[in-house]
């Protein structure tokens, strides 16, 4: 298994934290999130990990390095001079991985009880393949009678994206992306076509009339985004839950 983390927002949600450390390094209990993604990784089985980094870079860097990596094989894609969105990010690493097995990517915000190598290996023979899980937002991933992505909504403004015309979410499955999904290496040329900054969803709804990208729902998904500060106070607590 090979990984990529994103790791190089500018993370504004967690503000005053992040004025003076990447949101990676913002500890939850003992450990930066970083070092937990990491570890969930490590524990799935995976080999080679790239993790992207921009705001506060060096930080980063010196936090690997201080570690010896955790006992990984890490590498390092450096957006220090421009941060280039999740599909930007994924374009930009290409040559740090290599191109016979999918690469399983993890938002480095995200703690959960997902089982990482189960759901690596169910999607294995995809293109691309998305944890879904059935709760209430107000953004939608569309699906098929197949669990083929073919669009996107936002229920509260009405807008739908799809390649496929005049396609009506009603007649749709509506999940809600979890921030954790996989990538074959097959899908680097359709990339480049994309500039250098773009986003990995706009990627995969562009190409999903001609790929194969599934979503997989999490049932008893627990899941919460460490993205905003309001979720730390809720983290400590999150973790103490997904241990028992």
């Amino acid at each position: 298994m090979q990984a990529m983390i994103f790791a190089a927002g500018l993370g504004t949600r967690l503000k005053p934290l992040t004025d003076t450390m990447p949101k990676a390094l913002v500890r939850v209990g003992e450990s930066a999130l970083l070092e937990r993604v990491i570890r969930k990784l490590a524990a799935a089985g995976a080999g080679r990990m790239v993790v992207n980094v921009h705001h506060f870079a060096e930080q980063v860097k010196e936090f690997l390095c201080d570690n010896n990596n955790f006992g990984q094989d890490i590498a390092v894609s450096d957006e220090s001079s421009q941060l280039l969105d999740t599909g930007g990010g994924m374009k930009k690493a290409q040559s740090l991985f290599n191109d016979d097995e999918p690469i399983l990517i993890h938002n480095v915000d995200i703690l959960s009880n997902v089982d990482l190598k189960e759901f690596y290996e169910q999607g294995r023979q995809n293109d691309a393949t998305l944890l879904v899980s059935n709760r209430q937002t107000t953004r939608y991933l569309l699906f098929d009678d197949d669990m083929r992505l073919v669009g996107w909504t936002n229920i509260k403004t009405g807008e739908v994206r799809s390649p496929y015309d005049d396609l009506n979410p009603n007649d749709c499955t509506m999940m809600a992306f979890a921030g954790i999904h996989s990538f074959s290496p097959r899908l680097f040329p359709l990339m480049d076509c994309f500039p250098d900054k773009f986003g990995i969803m706009d990627f995969y709804l562009n190409v999903c009339h001609k790929t194969t990208i599934k979503g997989i729902v999490a049932e008893n998904l627990k899941l919460l985004d460490v993205g905003k500060t309001e979720s730390l106070a809720d983290a400590e607590r999150f973790l103490k839950e997904m241990e028992q």
